[in-house]
């Protein structure tokens, strides 16, 4: 039998009888087989592609494992950049704005909060979804940071800009030279007062020079005060040297300055003399820094070695009577 007839049994003569296919045998085939291959040719993909992965998928897996290693390194990255601008954050407070005396950067300022709607709605529903999203919200915190800590260096430049004013403001050095001294009548703290005869407080160092010794201004400022008075300070000149610094010079005999003058550190301001409420020629001279009376004997650093500041320290502490 050829390969297109077809057997069928005639139970007429009980025998099986060869007949050529006909036009419905010849589609009937066509269909059986069509099917089969495309049964054989389904199942073939479903387990090729379940079995082995093509090269798209090679590709993607590749590209996945990729992006998950980036997301770990940056999650990393960003934990040293939250170090590195604590560091930053810690020198700011505790080193430069402590040299130039002002407050710590505040702390709502530093980490302003952010309210408002979910920032990482568009990320949910991925797999990747809760890694992304805490990535995205320390990156957005460090930006926060950072915008804070740039406006804070740029009020610590605004402080060092100023500085060197601050510097020459300071009443730093001694308002009438060591060379024109006979010696230190008394420090700051309790004295004995040689016209009232009681135990006072002395708001101030007393230098004894003779009458005529040149008196300096100990730091840069204007003059706000120039005043003659038949009593207590007596012939007086004040200095207001900005940045909370006040100096006050008594008992001159001649003032050589005026009201609203400008002076400069070490620039003669007077002579001494004993004019007021004193008992010798000498020079009163207090120091006031936001508006509080401080101890001179704290600010002689500008013009005398260790070994001088010390003597001048242990002579102003000693409990000698006062000149006024």
């Amino acid at each position: 039998m050829s390969r297109f007839q077809k057997s069928k049994f005639n139970p007429q003569t009980l025998q099986n009888e060869v007949l050529p296919y006909n036009g419905w045998d010849y589609v009937w085939w066509t269909v059986r087989n069509l099917g089969v291959i495309a049964i054989i040719g389904t199942a073939s993909i479903f387990f090729f592609d379940y079995a082995f992965d093509s090269p798209k998928d090679r590709a993607q897996a590749r590209e996945i494992a990729f992006l998950e290693a980036e997301v770990s390194r940056l999650n990393v990255d960003v934990l040293d950049m939250v170090n590195v601008l604590e560091n930053l954050e810690i020198r700011d407070d505790a080193i430069y704005r402590t040299i130039f005396g002002a407050e710590p950067y505040p702390e709502y300022r530093r980490n302003p909060g952010i309210g408002g709607t979910d920032r990482t709605e568009h990320l949910r529903g991925y797999d990747h979804t809760d890694e992304v999203a805490d990535l995205q919200l320390k990156i957005a915190e460090v930006q926060r940071r950072l915008v804070a800590q740039s406006r804070s260096f740029d009020e610590v430049m605004e402080l060092a800009a100023s500085h060197e004013s601050h510097l020459q403001s300071i009443p730093a050095i001694q308002p009438i030279r060591n060379d024109d001294l006979k010696r230190m009548a008394s420090g700051w703290g309790y004295r004995f007062h040689p016209i009232y005869k009681v135990r006072k407080f002395h708001y101030g160092m007393d230098f004894s020079a003779d009458t005529g010794t040149e008196i300096f201004s100990t730091g840069d400022g204007v003059v706000v005060k120039v005043r003659r008075s038949y009593t207590g300070y007596g012939r007086h000149v004040v200095i207001k040297h900005g940045f909370g610094y006040q100096t006050l010079y008594a008992h001159m005999s001649k003032a050589l300055v005026e009201k609203g003058q400008t002076v400069k550190r070490g620039e003669v301001i007077g002579l001494v003399g004993s004019t007021g409420t004193s008992v010798a020629p000498h020079l009163h001279y207090e120091v006031s820094k936001d508006g509080k009376k401080v101890n001179p004997a704290h600010y002689y650093f500008n013009d005398l070695t260790p070994e001088e500041y010390e003597t001048l320290l242990r002579n102003s502490e000693a409990a000698h009577q006062s000149f006024d």
